[in-house]
């Protein structure tokens, strides 16, 4: 069998390369190491850290490429630690050695890797969908640098659409696009992938709507992540939580999951709703939402859709109390007003002589019961009670 297009079409050098200019872009970290290691001889072990399909053994090979560097692939699903060190046995240089998933390999296996690391035997490139902090251990961590790389933006997966279109000699309708770039949420072996297989189930030189659903496997829901309707069901969602209606909430939640609406959004959504909403009712819904959006940082889809039902079911049975909100939002309506009123002397800062001569800090004292408001504001009550 021939290569998959993923594989056809996968970047050779960096100028082909597509995404992650933050890292790879003119003068970035990346060129920048590279450039130096042809002086110097000198490359850094690091970790890349990112999402599925955005470049991350794609990126490895290319640093190989660019150094002229033996090099080894393994996959810590299936390759152990001895295994790595024996095929560095079989190279007189030193190699780079990349690891796709090394947060699969546990303490011990990781440990085995250190003094290959340590002693300069090789150069080792590791990739995890997992946050480093959490799954490499300490040590191999401070021998590495953490690159992260991130989500490709539907700009990036276009420009990989175009050239997967080239390749299969076909045309796509607009609808059909969208919804492919949707669908493939930032994950460019996804795209290519459904691409290749509607490419092979349609005869016709224009894809179609119905053969991107077919190589999904799933129907377009028509949910715009930019439109009118995308604001309508957020909206629909956050009003289900703050009228406890979980079943309601549960819903809009499953309508933006199946869109492929971007996870953090929701669990953004829902951090800032524990403390508009819920606030001092249960200060720790704040705690609960945050932990929401950390594993959706971490473990992305499909798995942590999971992780933002639980919260959604949270954040809905909590108790509500916009207290906190809405007294601040009137502090903000009075700073807007009056502008930088006077602050009271009393609670003024005094470092110096001369600002204690001018009664900066004179009379305050801890648990005062007399308003340190500016005079102006003396009787405000912003927190109801």
């Amino acid at each position: 069998m021939s290569a998959s297009l993923a594989e056809k079409l996968r970047p050779r050098n960096l100028s082909e390369y597509i995404g992650q200019e933050h890292i790879v872009g003119a003068g970035k970290i990346i060129p920048s190491l590279i450039t130096n290691a042809k002086n110097t001889k000198f490359f850094p072990s690091i970790i890349l850290w990112g999402p599925p399909g955005v470049g991350k053994t794609t990126l490895a090979r290319i640093i190989a490429t660019e150094l002229e560097s033996t090099f080894f692939e393994f996959s810590a699903v299936n390759a152990s630690a001895t295994e790595i060190a024996k095929a560095l046995k079989t190279t007189a240089d030193i190699p780079i050695v990349f690891i796709d998933e090394i947060h699969r390999y546990n303490k011990a296996q990781q440990d085995k890797l250190l003094p290959l690391v340590e002693q300069g035997k090789m150069i080792l490139i590791g990739a995890t969908t997992e946050n480093p902090s959490f799954e490499v251990i300490r040590p191999l961590l401070s021998r590495a640098r953490v690159l992260v790389l991130k989500e490709l933006t539907e700009d990036y997966l276009q420009a990989v659409l175009e050239k997967g279109l080239k390749e299969t000699n076909k045309k796509i309708d607009k609808k059909a696009k969208q919804f492919l770039l949707q669908s493939a949420n930032g994950d460019a072996r996804i795209l290519l992938n459904v691409l290749e297989i509607a490419s092979n189930l349609l005869t016709s030189e224009t894809l179609n709507i119905q053969s991107i659903e077919e190589a999904l496997q799933r129907k377009s829901i028509g949910f715009d992540k930019q439109g009118e309707e995308h604001y309508n069901i957020i909206s629909a969602f956050i009003k289900s939580m703050r009228a406890s209606q979980a079943d309601a909430a549960l819903y809009y939640l499953a309508r933006m999951v199946e869109a492929g609406q971007d996870p953090l959004y929701i669990a953004r959504r829902m951090v800032i709703f524990a403390s508009e909403d819920i606030g001092m009712a249960v200060p720790t819904a704040l705690v609960v939402a945050n932990e929401v959006f950390r594993a959706c940082e971490i473990i992305g889809y499909p798995e942590c859709a999971i992780n933002l039902a639980h919260g959604v079911v949270y954040l809905c049975s909590a108790k509500k109390d916009r207290s906190a909100y809405e007294a601040f939002r009137a502090a903000q309506e009075d700073v807007r007003n009056f502008g930088n009123l006077p602050i009271p002397l009393k609670v003024r800062n005094a470092p110096t002589n001369l600002m204690k001569a001018l009664d900066y800090g004179k009379g305050y004292e801890m648990y005062d019961t007399e308003s340190y408001l500016p005079e102006k504001l003396q009787k405000k009550k912003y927190l109801k009670k």
